[in-house]
């Protein structure tokens, strides 16, 4: 379980909406405790003001973010925060001219104290709590901490294949996923589609003769690949009106664990936004090894995490 989790990740949870009482910011400042609140404005010389229930808070705009500083981190990072909740650290308490008590907050030395720590104390193969915040046609990018973002590659997502992670992700969904590698760099690599479960553990949800529903992911000429759970997909016989993108119903003619193959009838193909449900089958805290295909099929499908 993670020490420090992704921004918002706590927002449901009630020591989150402690009081930010003077006694109680000084013990955080002296303890280095990591918090988070809501950015309620970000002013002209973008600096970012938080909610800390009635005390003022400033994050000046160094503190924002890692890479502010040196220009290696664009404003628009600090920007897109009003509105949403971001980690900090008290530096100092101070007075205004008036006599009311402000805060000043660092964002960026709370990301340097979760990256620090996912480094020392996390390996390969651990796997950790994340929040997708952006997609690209390549992957999601995700904060595993603080605002610490890694990127989870497409071909990491699951076994099914995808044109986009759009079409498993939304920005904003909480999601389990593996440390894939830590580079000397510092440089956090992502995967996900060892927790998604083995093909036996999916296929064993279906039966021959039963008439289902999944996703067109790929139209070719000898066939239509149908997914029926982001880590299983069958074959269906040709379609010429069969789109990839499109919902299907589909007949399981027959399922082949040596072959690891899943014969399939579209019933019906539509437009729709439906996706089949992220399952996770593998809870623990950690792996070092994952097989996919059963035991008796000519064909490996496995990863090894050298943590």
């Amino acid at each position: 379980m993670n020490v420090f989790y992704p921004e918002g990740w706590l927002s449901g949870i009630s020591d989150c909406k402690k009081s930010f009482t003077p006694a109680y910011l000084a013990e955080a400042q002296a303890k280095q405790t990591v918090m988070e609140s809501t950015v309620m404005m970000c002013d002209a010389a973008h600096n970012l003001v938080v909610d800390l229930g009635g005390i003022r808070g400033i994050i000046p705009r160094e503190e924002g973010a890692v890479g502010i500083s040196d220009g290696s981190t664009r404003d628009i990072a600090l920007i897109s925060r009003v509105g949403k909740r971001v980690c900090f650290v008290v530096t100092e308490l101070k007075t205004d001219g008036e006599g009311r008590l402000y805060a000043l907050l660092s964002r960026r030395k709370a990301q340097e104290l979760c990256k620090k720590y996912i480094i020392s104390f996390y390996k390969a193969g651990d796997i950790i709590d994340a929040k997708v915040t952006h997609l690209e046609s390549f992957g999601a990018f995700c904060d595993i901490g603080c605002g610490n973002v890694a990127l989870l590659p497409i071909d990491a997502i699951s076994v099914s294949r995808i044109s986009h992670p759009r079409d498993r992700f939304r920005v904003g969904d909480g999601i389990r996923v593996i440390i894939k590698d830590i580079a000397e760099d510092g440089k956090i690599t992502l995967s996900h589609k060892e927790l998604l479960g083995t093909w036996e553990e999916n296929a064993a949800m279906f039966a021959p003769g039963q008439t289902v529903t999944g996703v067109i992911r790929s139209v070719e000429d000898y066939g239509v690949f149908v997914e029926l759970t982001p880590n299983l997909a069958g074959l269906a016989e040709p379609r010429p009106d069969a789109l990839t993108g499109q919902q299907a119903s589909v007949y399981i003619k027959s399922i082949i664990p040596e072959k690891m193959k899943i014969k399939l009838i579209i019933i019906d193909s539509f437009q729709s936004s439906y996706s089949p449900e992220v399952k996770y089958f593998y809870t623990g805290d950690s792996l070092t090894e994952w097989e996919y295909s059963p035991a008796d099929c000519y064909k490996r499908i496995s990863t090894k995490f050298c943590g």
